[in-house]
C-alpha cells in the first residue's frame, strides 16, 4: 500500500491537488504483481516566475524510483513525473524480470500486464545490456575533500573517488547540475 506524504513550498496543498497526484502515482501500481508497501515522498514548489516543480521519490526494496519536473502548469508537471517514473519502472522491470527467469525463478517481482489486461509497452530491450566496456583501476590517494574537486576538476571529469584522510574512508565527490559539488562518504 502506498503511503503519501505531499509537502507544498509557496503553494497550499489542496484536496483536489493531493487527490490528483494520489490518482496519478497509484497507477504505478499495475507494474508490480503485489503492492509495494511504500511511503511516496512528493514535493511540490512554485516559483516567482509562476514555474511549479514537482518531486517524486519512492523508496522501495532493492529500488529507489525518483523524478522531477519542472514547467509552467503543476498539473502537467506531475504527468510527467508518472511518465518518467514509469519508464524507470519499465526499465528495471526488464531487467529484473529477465534476471529472475535466467536463475529459474518460479514468479517475477514486476506483474505483465496492468489492470486493463494489456502488457505495458516495453522498452527496447537491447537498452538494457549492462555491458562493461572499460575497467580502470587505481590506487586511491588519501586527501581532503577540495583537493578531490581540484582533481577532479583537472581531470575534466564529473566525479572523483579518493580516500580521505581524516576518516580512512572511501568517499566520491561529484559535479552537481546547479554547479556545485557533491560528496559521498562511505562507511
Amino acid at each position: 500500500m502506498l503511503k503519501y506524504n505531499i509537502r507544498g513550498e509557496n503553494i497550499e496543498v489542496t484536496e483536489p491537488i493531493r487527490d490528483y497526484v494520489e490518482k496519478k502515482i497509484d497507477k504505478l501500481e499495475r507494474y508490480f504483481t503485489e503492492t509495494p508497501d511504500a511511503n511516496v515522498h512528493v514535493n511540490l514548489k512554485v516559483y516567482s516566475d509562476k514555474n511549479a516543480k514537482v518531486e517524486v521519490t519512492i523508496p522501495l526494496p532493492n529500488l529507489v524510483l525518483r523524478a522531477e519536473e519542472t514547467s509552467g502548469d503543476l498539473y502537467a508537471s506531475i504527468d510527467l513525473i508518472v511518465d518518467k517514473l514509469e519508464r524507470q519502472i519499465r526499465k528495471h522491470k526488464t531487467k529484473v524480470n529477465r534476471k529472475f527467469r535466467d536463475k529459474g525463478a518460479e514468479r517475477d517481482y514486476f506483474a505483465y500486464s496492468d489492470v486493463n489486461g494489456s502488457t505495458p509497452p516495453e522498452e527496447n530491450e537491447g537498452d538494457f545490456d549492462l555491458e562493461i566496456v572499460r575497467t580502470k583501476q587505481f590506487s586511491l590517494k588519501p586527501m581532503d575533500s577540495e583537493e578531490a574537486v581540484l582533481q577532479m576538476n583537472l581531470l575534466g571529469h564529473s566525479f572523483y573517488v579518493y580516500t580521505d584522510a581524516e576518516t580512512n574512508g572511501t568517499n566520491i565527490v561529484y559535479s552537481r547540475k546547479d554547479g556545485k559539488y557533491g560528496l559521498i562518504e562511505t562507511n
